[in-house]
């Protein structure tokens, strides 16, 4: 930022830009936006869409198995929304949301002007761009999109058409993205930060996305490294997955899932972080165990590298490796429990309060938890070997990832959305959301469980009568949840964006700690251009 004007104290922001320094006007402000928010609305703008993308190849999956018998597509058409749907969501929707938040959020955290690398953020976010549309326009390809699962296990990668070759290269471009998002954020937490701000007073979020960050650089290289290979077996004459010339198949589920599980914890962890700053606002307490829950968060991380082959029970493992990735597993449920307990301490005997944030964050904990322990039943080796690819497994991860991650964007929005727009949500359109989302949520995802320890199989478009209830009831469910996302996005946001309610205070929650209540609302296009002075002394100076 080589021209920003010297600051006139903390409520002056509004009256000294004058337009030589304010944002660029038209499109030229979003193509070239090198401002840490502009970058932020972006990376959350195209998170959205991806979503909606997501969610019509979800809700295409729910239509054919409403009822046995195939309806409306054909089980290859079937297998590619399988696949395309979990790509999309897992790179498309919700890591690059979460980074949206880390570029809005954490500069107005830590009291910093803007990010480290302010080009390198707009080019980490514009090149998701193409990524998005090569990975889309994979359907209008011959042979149509990867139909491999979104796993992209080998040897079905090897049979694919051209489109996997799209796909391969579209997850490289993210890939990059990710990584250089994640060292902009390394360097700016680490470098950036208010006088005064150590590292063990900085907020949680700040915390849970340095330890994400790092994750993010230690694994995006092995998807890498495994989808290259898968590249060059196709077209290359290596033979690393396919047995015919000596490869394994087996090989690529180590590589794969060692990129993985950590991903896993890449997409909780800031989820984590987001509703640690909530759920003190609300209960008008301290967060109980800031420390504990640092070390909780880098201890999730580390253990996340060696759980790795619990995804792989089924694959023929010795015993003794079985019993190893076992107890390593349930290990890392302890840390996990430990920020529950925390997050429930401090809401014991708080002075509690029910805005939208608060019901978005409870959710998340209760959901969050009930994939909690299925994912431990899941870590017994004898009863995955049962379940291996079943439909309790799309529970279990559904019920982390959308309660989990999910959840925790939608607190998130609710929670900062004043801060970014200038607007309060509305109260009432909020609690619909949430409650029409919590019950549809667990409508379409609970069933499954029994279908599971039935024994349907995930990922076929057919299936025998005596799976017909649930699934009718499953894919009502999913509709009902669709559509409660759709709402939001047309009575919350749209209304937000357009700055149409009542305005925002400079603080709109009354138990609110940290330095982005101290900006005006909405957050003007420069801050923090003096840092902040903080209280050096102060044991604790955020929540």
């Amino acid at each position: 930022m080589s021209a920003v004007l010297p600051q006139h104290g903390s409520h002056d922001h509004e009256h000294h830009h004058d337009h030589d320094h304010g944002p660029l006007k038209g499109w030229r402000r979003w193509v070239f936006a090198t401002n840490h928010k502009d970058i932020g609305t972006m990376y959350l703008l195209f998170s959205f869409a991806m979503l909606l993308m997501g969610g019509v190849l979800a809700l295409c999956i729910r239509a054919e198995l409403f009822q046995p018998g195939l309806q409306y597509f054909n089980p290859e058409l079937f297998n590619s929304f399988t696949t395309m749907h979990g790509l999309i969501m897992v790179f498309g929707a919700i890591m690059p949301a979460f980074v949206g938040f880390a570029n809005w959020m954490i500069p107005l955290q830590i009291g910093a002007s803007d990010m480290a690398f302010a080009r390198m953020n707009n080019f980490s976010f514009w090149l998701l761009i193409p990524a998005a549309l090569m990975l889309g326009g994979s359907f209008f390809m011959p042979g149509g999109a990867p139909a491999a699962g979104w796993t992209l296990y080998a040897p079905l990668t090897l049979q694919m058409g051209p489109s996997m070759d799209a796909a391969i290269f579209a997850m490289h471009i993210m890939g990059a993205s990710s990584i250089m998002g994640s060292i902009n954020i390394i360097v700016t937490i680490l470098n950036m930060r208010a006088p005064g701000m150590t590292l063990m007073k900085m907020p949680l979020f700040a915390w849970t996305w340095l330890i994400t960050a790092y994750l993010l650089i230690a694994v995006m290289p092995v998807l890498a490294g495994a989808i290259t290979m898968t590249l060059t077996d196709r077209h290359f004459g290596t033979s690393f997955f396919n047995p015919a010339g000596g490869g394994d198949p087996v090989m690529y589920q180590h590589i794969f899932w060692f990129f993985g599980h950590p991903e896993v914890y890449i997409m909780i962890l800031p989820a984590f972080g987001i509703v640690s700053a909530i759920i003190p606002t609300f209960a008008r307490k301290r967060l109980f165990g800031y420390t504990s829950m640092v070390y909780a968060t880098a201890s999730i991380a580390i253990l996340s590298f060696i759980v790795w082959a619990h995804h792989m029970y089924a694959t023929g493992m010795p015993v003794t490796g079985q019993l190893f990735f076992m107890y390593a597993t349930m290990l890392i449920a302890v840390p996990t429990g430990v920020k529950i307990f925390n997050w429930i301490a401090t809401m014991w005997r708080g002075s509690m309060t029910f805005e939208t944030p608060m019901l978005w964050a409870v959710g998340f904990i209760f959901v969050f938890t009930i994939g909690g322990f299925t994912g431990l039943i899941l870590a017994m080796a004898p009863i995955d070997i049962q379940l291996q690819d079943t439909y309790y497994v799309v529970a279990h991860f559904h019920y982390v990832l959308v309660a989990g991650s999910l959840y925790a964007l939608f607190a998130g929005v609710y929670y900062w959305g004043p801060k970014w727009t200038g607007v309060m949500y509305s109260e009432v359109r909020g609690k619909i959301h949430f409650w029409g989302s919590l019950i549809f949520f667990n409508l379409t995802f609970f069933p499954m469980h029994f279908l599971g320890i039935a024994g349907m199989p995930r990922r076929y478009a057919d299936y025998p009568m005596q799976f017909a209830d649930f699934n009718a009831i499953a894919s009502v469910g999913a509709f009902g949840f669709g559509f409660m996302q759709v709402y939001f996005f047309v009575f919350v946001v749209v209304p937000m964006m357009r700055g149409i309610g009542v305005k925002a205070p400079q603080k709109p929650w009354e138990g609110a700690e940290g330095l982005e209540w101290e900006v005006p609302s909405p957050a003007p296009f420069h801050t923090f251009e003096n840092p902040p002075k903080l209280d050096v002394t102060a044991t604790r100076v955020l929540a």
